[in-house]
């Protein structure tokens, strides 16, 4: 069995244009162009259904929020605040963790705790 391997997309074209050509015979095209067949054969597929347009590789790419319909873009937004959430819950808890060692520090080396300590001051 034959590994896959990154291919760019004129090779998938012309892998795809030659597998066609020899009657979709996915053996040859293993041999001929050392890819696999779950490859050649998704591909090939992909080209019937959508030309040389379903070889481009789209990982990784976003529709723009003008394309996007009212479900996916609330969909966006709820993933936004959520991130956002958990970004300043992690500030909040390295800031709560800062104040408790100040404060435990302040006593032994006579060091003022941080000025929005939750602790009173002892003057």
């Amino acid at each position: 069995m034959t590994k896959g391997r990154k291919t760019t997309y004129v090779e998938r074209i012309e892998i795809v244009q030659w597998t066609i050509a020899h009657g979709l015979v996915y053996s040859g095209a293993i041999e001929r162009f050392s890819i696999s067949y779950n490859q050649v054969y998704s591909w090939v597929k992909k080209f019937q259904e959508k030309g040389e347009e379903g070889l481009r590789d789209r990982r990784g790419q976003h529709k723009p929020e003008s394309a996007l319909d009212q479900v996916e873009r609330l969909k966006l937004d709820n993933k936004r605040i959520q991130a956002r959430n958990e970004y300043l819950e992690t500030e909040n808890a390295l800031l709560k963790k800062l104040q408790e060692v100040e404060r435990r520090d302040a006593g032994k080396n006579n060091i003022l705790p941080f000025k929005n300590s939750p602790r009173k001051s002892t003057k």
